[in-house]
């Protein structure tokens, strides 16, 4: 082994070819030399003196220069050695950490009513910057092997545990330790993120996410106070009743509590689901079946697998439409109404609409817009003037405009992230008014209503869904349909989001460049369009904790309307949880005629997207970069890295047409579009078409 000295020297070396801040190498620095001297880290040094000795830099900087932070959805993140990433050593030192925060809130009340930990169904396995040969605490590594972890550190701080014995769902953890009693629990997955990904979300004792000042609390015991790690052996906590598996008594109870929600008896629809390869079987399914739904579930996707293999880009994410790729063939040939989809925890929802003989693709937003309309069709002759919604600030607008018009109390400008509405919901419970809440929504896929869980949930929109397109199927109607009426009478709403994903400790440098810039430079006109005023949530007093000023950090652009359009409007945010800046885009229009609707849309679609490049190209040239206007045609969570390759070898994918044997030019298109990942051709063929006016696949003859 080589010293450890020289191996800092050799990492101070090759950070200082790094274009980012010099705290950030200084951090990282300091982390290293503890992760290379300290016992507790043996393990990892094999792995860590393999990333210095292979130059891999910005992949060590990044490791090493913070400890994983608390975002919006918790603490999750890539797997890998070092602070800032997901391993068990963080994971058992959140562990600790939470122990303490526990018992110095809680005392021996912590102890007796224990935690509640749940797991879904992710594993990693390696990557390119690991030696196979070497040592290495994370190969192989899931999620029940992180909420194993964890149980020990809980169990030898006297924390009893309640475990379950097999995946579960977010969603049925929240509503674990509200029936259990339960002073806390932990979540491991990393929801909706890509493969190699993984984490915890953190609940207090209501069911919902710690919000500030209290999660800046637990992250400042994880971080500055944990002296020693404590660790029971697994099997000596469970004979010591230390650690409790928990499993079907808590299914029958949640899927009770689950099917209240439902608001009609009509069931003849034909329901396809998919879990994508997650754990929705457990909470989706149950509910509806128990309900008397009829559903077929897609048996390529159907089943638990962390590598997501058959979700396209192994992205199982609702939010993208293209997660729907291989079930909606299976849906097709099942000749279903409607296809479900959930993301692998089972907290957020999609769905795809058969209109006649199309399929369309809802998204956030218009899920949103649906169910508040069908909730109050079914409840507001009884909580007319008493019913409340509540949304995030960057959810639909169009919300806003149905509790106007029907008299309903809307909670509706929460900072980003669920745990707000669940601390909505524990508001209106403390003072007896939690019958009034009629549904919560986020933008991002995310639903819940009743009272059971503080924690969006995919089962209660799944029940709304199936039973409101069963009475429209009844009216030879469908859920698209529906859509067109809500917008025609209270105005269409075109909510788009995109990102800038910048990966690596530089490109969180950039990031906070971007959002740094458009709050002290803010544009009075970007392109054609007038800046009305910005609004700035740091300037919402006051500022409790540093996660408080993250969530805070968030920027609304009102643009001036313009012909056709009643508001324009752009919301920033870096994300919590992944290394990106967001950007929440709504066009909304006045309430029309319902045969204006495919006019109102087409017109809207064009104003958004040339406000799309306005605004993205403007946040663009704050970091330098000229980007190219097919690169809005490209896969939109493709990192700026990989969209700016794209164009360089481009020219060089299209010479490939001169090869005259087929499986040369396969295999040398395969090999330059690695750095794409899975499913390489999709996410950059509709930039290669707009050049060459054919498919990739069909300009070099690949088609078969």
């Amino acid at each position: 082994m080589q010293n450890t000295k020289v191996l800092l020297a050799k990492a101070k070396q090759g950070f200082s070819s790094l274009l980012v801040g010099k705290s950030y190498k200084e951090k990282a620095l300091v982390f290293l030399s503890q992760w290379l001297t300290d016992k507790q880290f043996y393990e990892y040094v094999p792995q860590v003196k393999n990333l210095i000795d292979n130059n891999y830099w910005d992949y060590l900087l990044d490791s090493f220069y913070q400890v994983i932070p608390f975002g919006t959805g918790g603490r999750r993140g890539e797997v890998g050695v070092g602070p800032n990433r997901i391993n068990p050593w963080t994971i058992q030192a959140s562990a600790q950490g939470h122990s303490q925060f526990l018992i110095k809130k809680y005392g021996s009340g912590a102890k007796k009513r224990g935690v509640v930990l749940a797991y879904d169904v992710r594993k990693f396995y390696s990557n390119k910057y690991f030696d196979d040969k070497l040592k290495d605490p994370v190969r192989n590594l899931g999620c029940r092997d992180l909420a194993v972890a964890a149980a020990r550190v809980y169990s030898a701080n006297g924390i009893k545990v309640y475990l379950f014995k097999d995946i579960r769902t977010t969603p049925e953890l929240s509503f674990a330790v509200r029936y259990l009693r339960a002073v806390a629990g932990d979540m491991f997955s990393a929801s909706h993120n890509p493969p190699e990904h993984n984490g915890k979300k953190v609940y207090d004792e209501t069911g919902g996410q710690l919000i500030p000042p209290f999660d800046e609390e637990l992250v400042t015991e994880v971080t500055t106070k944990v002296k020693k790690i404590l660790v029971m052996d697994f099997e000596l906590a469970k004979k010591k009743n230390l650690i409790q598996m928990i499993g079907e008594d808590v299914d029958n109870a949640y899927v009770k509590m689950a099917s209240l929600v439902s608001l009609s008896k009509e069931r003849n629809i034909s329901i396809a689901y998919t879990p994508l390869h997650g754990c929705g079987n457990t909470s989706v399914v149950k509910v509806l079946t128990a309900l008397g739904f009829k559903v077929s579930i897609d048996p390529k996707t159907g089943y638990p697998s962390g590598k997501f293999e058959n979700v396209t880009f192994n992205i199982p994410n609702p939010e993208v439409e293209q997660s729907f790729d291989t079930p909606l063939r299976f849906a097709v040939k099942d000749n279903a109404d409607i296809l479900l989809n959930s993301d692998p925890d089972a907290d957020r929802i999609g769905i795809m609409v058969k209109d006649h003989i199309n399929w369309i693709f809802l998204n956030g937003n218009e899920i949103a817009a649906i169910l508040a309309e069908y909730v109050l069709q079914k409840r507001v002759k009884t909580l007319k003037g008493t019913g409340v919604i509540i949304k995030t600030l960057v959810t639909t607008d169009l919300i806003k405009r149905i509790c106007e018009k029907n008299g309903l109390n809307l909670i509706g400008d929460l900072l980003v992230g669920f745990k707000y509405i669940g601390d909505e919901m524990n508001k209106l419970e403390k003072h007896g008014k939690i019958g009034n809440f009629l549904f919560g929504c986020e933008e991002s896929h995310g639903y819940i209503a009743g009272n059971y869980i503080r924690e969006k949930d995919a089962v209660v929109p799944a029940i709304w869904l199936s039973e409101l397109a069963a009475e429209l199927k009844k009216e030879k109607r469908n859920l698209m349909d529906y859509l067109k009426a809500v917008y025609a009478k209270y105005g269409f709403f075109r909510n788009y989001l995109t990102e800038i994903r910048l990966p690596g400790a530089e490109g969180m440098s950039k990031i906070s460049d971007i959002q740094s810039d458009l709050r002290k430079s803010s544009p009075s006109i970007i392109g054609e369009f007038i800046v009305n005023n910005l609004e700035d949530c740091l300037d919402r007093k006051p500022i409790v904790s540093e996660t408080d000023r993250s969530s805070k950090n968030v920027l609304i652009f009102n643009f001036k309307p313009i012909k056709g359009t009643s508001s324009i409007k752009v919301t920033v945010r870096p994300s919590g949880t992944e290394p990106k800046i967001k950007m929440y885009f709504e066009i909304g229009s006045l309430p029309f005629q319902v045969e204006d609707y495919d006019n109102i849309k087409q017109s809207t679609e064009i104003v958004l997207r040339t406000l799309e490049k306005s605004f993205m190209k403007y946040c663009y040239s704050l970091i330098g970069i000229d980007f190219p206007d097919r690169g809005f045609l490209l896969f939109w969570q493709l990192p700026v890295s990989s969209k700016l390759k794209y164009f360089e070898i481009e020219s060089s994918i299209a010479s490939l047409r001169d090869l005259k044997n087929k499986e040369e030019r396969k295999n040398k298109l395969e090999i330059i579009l690695a750095f794409l990942g899975s499913d390489p051709i999709e996410k950059v063929d509709e930039a290669f078409t707009a050049k060459y006016g054919k498919s990739l696949r069909s300009y070099l003859n690949l088609s078969n």
